[in-house]
């Protein structure tokens, strides 16, 4: 496996953010429904809190309403009825600025990576900057000397500080996955959503980067939140387990209690060689 270890002298240097590590109720959903236009229940009657610093994964079939429930904590996606908050904030109510400012402190991580193929390593990180920036600024790409440290620690965070200069173009799967998320740590978040960040991966650099997310997780208190298809990976690296069943939750708890009667009233059959990535697995 590749090392995950932080390389260079770069994390001698603080300015990414360092959170409490006191608990607080940070997400909480009540009563929440979600009906698309189509008529389909992607959530149903969803209620739950997720605290600060939590490492929670979301699982169940394709369909059952997993990246649903992600994309409302940010409002990519509306919930339908219910109330969601983070940090005390209604999400509904959020529009134009006050939600560009709130999704400022939301790192979303998608399973394409979405970075721009052409620029170096570094560039793509500093686009998560660009808020901050003025009109001027971002055309000519004038970022300050903060922000480029600030993206290089990024970077060192995940391993791959040495591919700083390089195009994006040249990178494997995986690093450009611990591109995206260096990317997202210099927005210096306080929660990580990631959808599927290692569907696309081979089983050896979805262990570096699920490291890579636990490591954030612990030593940075950043809740990070995975919808993710591969139970193995779910129960070895995540604190908490949520398992939705159509739109409805239907365990929530931890990892360790996890076992193959709640399996089964998640995914409604046994589990089979598609729903793990690297070996089998007792549960």
């Amino acid at each position: 496996m590749e090392a995950v270890a932080f390389r260079g002298s770069l994390h001698a240097h603080r300015s990414l953010p360092e959170f409490h590590t006191r608990r607080k109720h940070m997400i909480k959903f009540e009563q929440v429904d979600k009906v698309y236009g189509n008529g389909v229940k992607a959530m149903d009657k969803v209620s739950l809190t997720i605290e600060q610093g939590e490492f929670v994964a979301i699982i169940g079939l394709s369909g059952a309403g997993k990246s649903t429930l992600i994309r409302t904590i940010n409002k990519m996606i509306d919930i339908t009825s219910g109330k969601l908050t983070v940090n005390g904030v209604d999400v509904s109510s959020l529009q134009g600025a006050s939600l560009r400012r709130f999704r400022r402190k939301i790192g979303m991580v998608f399973q394409s990576f979405n970075l721009v193929s052409r620029i170096s390593v570094i560039k793509n990180v500093l686009t998560a900057r660009v808020a901050d920036l003025s009109l001027f600024r971002v055309l000519f790409g004038l970022y300050s000397k903060k922000d480029k440290i600030l993206a290089l620690e990024s970077l060192d965070k995940v391993g791959i500080l040495e591919k700083a200069y390089i195009r994006a173009d040249q990178l494997s799967g995986g690093q450009q996955q611990r591109v995206a998320l260096a990317r997202t740590l210099a927005q210096t978040p306080e929660i990580i959503l990631a959808d599927e960040p290692v569907a696309a991966l081979d089983p050896v650099m979805a262990d570096v980067v699920m490291e890579d997310f636990k490591r954030i997780n612990r030593d940075m208190n950043i809740t990070v939140i995975i919808n993710i298809h591969h139970v193995d990976l779910a129960l070895q690296y995540a604190d908490r387990i949520i398992g939705i069943r159509a739109g409805a939750i239907v365990y929530d708890g931890p990892s360790a209690d996890f076992n193959k009667h709640i399996f089964e009233e998640i995914y409604g059959r046994s589990l089979t060689e598609d729903d793990v990535m690297k070996e089998k697995i007792h549960v």
